[in-house]
């Protein structure tokens, strides 16, 4: 009788990889960003519909953190520009959940531009891409603005949360035409140094630190990001047209004397043309020529020019 084959030992898992400490060079950094936009443009179209609704609602989420920490902040007794830094910190945790879900957020998704100069995307993958974000974050950031009115959330504190809103909505419709495609300009300029940043990052605690400084630069002084704008001007026209006689007689709405005519200007015609237009078109420039074309030209074209021989 032969004895039973002895079973193998168990071999033990191989220890994870320990990611290298060391920040990328800018070129490899370059490199690395390209390659990142480069794999959400490619992916299935369903799931960049998905991940685009999630990057919509993320970027609403940390608007209304933003929100929460402005109330009261109007009257005089807290310094406007510490309250409005601080605001704009926490407003960061929108894109900080964008970039540790993988969600596609359209500002981000400027930087497409990169793969699109290196020949590695084509035009219609990349118009595809851009379309479909757009899309999506749009559905995304007013599917929860429906979400936060149906909540009551704009009746907190006497209405306060709600005034907040409604105010921040009528001064972003009230910027000239010019005025908003520059701040729009700038906001994206942000946003995109901030993803840049973040790609560097080795873990989740530096990903968090490389967007919240951007982001708070950009918030705190006014810039205007149209995925933000998704969120905040569909929630001032909801507030305006849907909050009902409670939230006008709300304390805090009386003791600021405000009325439904006072935002009279607030309208889905003015959130198109005032706002939307003017700061999707400004995005672009800051995203895809001032940051993404920018530093193609600074690192990626002669580094291809080599590989390429």
């Amino acid at each position: 009788m032969t004895p039973p084959a002895s079973r193998p030992a168990p071999v033990a898992p191989a220890p994870p990889a320990i990611p290298d400490p060391l920040i990328p060079q800018p070129p490899a950094l370059a490199a690395a960003v390209e390659g990142a936009f480069l794999a959400k443009a490619l992916k299935p179209r369903g799931e960049m519909f998905l991940l685009s609704m999630a990057a919509g609602a993320m970027i609403g989420l940390g608007f209304i953190l933003f929100i929460t920490s402005q109330q009261g902040l109007a009257g005089g007794d807290f310094p406007v520009g510490l309250g409005k830094v601080i605001g704009g910190f926490v407003f960061s945790v929108g894109l900080w959940l964008v970039v540790i879900t993988g969600a596609d957020l359209f500002t981000g998704t400027t930087l497409t531009v990169m793969p699109l100069l290196s020949r590695r995307l084509g035009v219609a993958p990349f118009l595809t891409h851009w379309c479909i974000s757009l899309l999506g974050n749009l559905i995304g950031a007013v599917a929860l603005a429906v979400l936060v009115l149906l909540a009551g959330t704009h009746a907190s504190n006497g209405g306060a949360w709600g005034l907040v809103v409604l105010n921040s909505s009528l001064a972003k419709v009230s910027y000239p035409w010019f005025q908003a495609f520059m701040l729009a300009i700038l906001a994206n300029m942000c946003v995109c140094l901030g993803l840049w940043a973040a790609t560097s990052g080795k873990t989740t605690f530096d990903k968090l630190v490389g967007v919240a400084g951007p982001l708070t630069l950009f918030v705190a002084t006014g810039f205007e990001h149209s995925v933000a704008n998704m969120f905040m001007l569909p929630m001032g026209l909801l507030v305006k047209y849907g909050a009902g006689d409670a939230f006008w007689q709300g304390k805090a709405v009386e003791a600021a004397g405000k009325t439904v005519e006072d935002y009279a200007a607030l309208t889905v015609g003015s959130v198109v043309w005032d706002n939307f237009i003017p700061v999707i078109l400004g995005n672009i420039v800051g995203g895809a020529l001032v940051i993404g074309a920018f530093f193609w030209l600074s690192y990626r074209r002669s580094a291809l020019a080599a590989e390429r021989g």
